[in-house]
């Protein structure tokens, strides 16, 4: 999709949003900026879409954001992004300036539990995995058979996801289980609240950014990455329209402020 090709729907949307007094983009990272890969290790950025995040970042009065279901450290070194763009991990429990919720004795011992028992499960299913963050722990389903995949999520939601103070996040081909209650809804609104943002601009693929779609408001734009159901009022294609949009906007909005036309 060319700028030309934005629907016309969409297009109007992101003019006013980019025309308001103090704008935030965002964006999910996996399946947005970078495309969904086998191993989650192996996904590298889009660099058009870092251009046009990092290039709205320096505009006045514009702030940027990546909010990811990833550890902050690895969203960090993956996207190669850091200062002015804000980045948040863990589904909105990590902010680069610390966690959300502070992490307790008691968190990190039920942490220890879950990753245990995580671990089992995947050593009963080829192909899953479990990923560590400093407040949850991931099943990761992708690269097993879909009959494996199934049982270990399976497993995972009748065992450790029932447990007392375990937060439960479902994505595509994972389950995350978290030690504090958080999510990228939460995070859009202290990062809203933090910027003073009039309007708040959020792409998303997965079940994840459902959460955040709910939280914008009118004058806010959503956007639905891909195929799935959505209560965000605007959908794209895939990562290239995501890099075209991300570009419409960094140009909008240069425009707007320098009182082009």
């Amino acid at each position: 999709m060319s700028a030309n090709g934005i629907p016309p729907d969409l297009r109007t949307a992101l003019v006013a949003a980019a025309e308001c007094g103090t704008l935030l983009v965002s964006s999910d990272y996996d399946g947005c900026i970078s495309p969904l890969v086998s191993r989650p290790e192996d996904a590298v950025p889009n660099p058009a879409s870092i251009a046009a995040i990092e290039a709205a970042a320096a505009l006045p009065r514009t702030y940027a954001a990546v909010v990811s279901g990833r550890e902050l450290a690895v969203l960090t070194e993956l996207s190669g992004l850091g200062t002015p763009v804000s980045l948040v991990g863990s589904h909105g429990s990590e902010f680069d300036t610390g966690f959300a919720v502070e992490v307790t004795d008691a968190h990190r011992a039920l942490l220890a539990r879950l990753i245990d028992e995580l671990r089992s499960i995947a050593g009963r299913f080829p192909g899953t995995m479990v990923e560590t963050k400093p407040a949850s722990t991931v099943l990761h389903v992708r690269n097993a058979s879909a009959q494996d995949a199934d049982a270990a999520l399976d497993a995972a939601r009748s065992g450790p996801a029932g447990w007392t103070g375990v937060q439960v996040t479902e994505g595509k081909s994972v389950i995350e289980l978290a030690v504090i209650e958080t999510s990228k809804g939460h995070a859009i609104d202290a990062l809203r609240a933090k910027f003073g943002a009039d309007s708040v601009i959020y792409l998303g693929d997965d079940v994840t950014d459902e959460k955040a779609f709910a939280h914008l408001r009118a004058g806010d734009v959503g956007i639905k990455v891909g195929d799935g159901d959505t209560v965000a009022a605007y959908r794209i294609t895939d990562t290239d329209d995501v890099a075209t949009v991300l570009e419409f906007v960094a140009a909008r909005r240069r425009t707007f402020l320098t009182g082009g036309t």
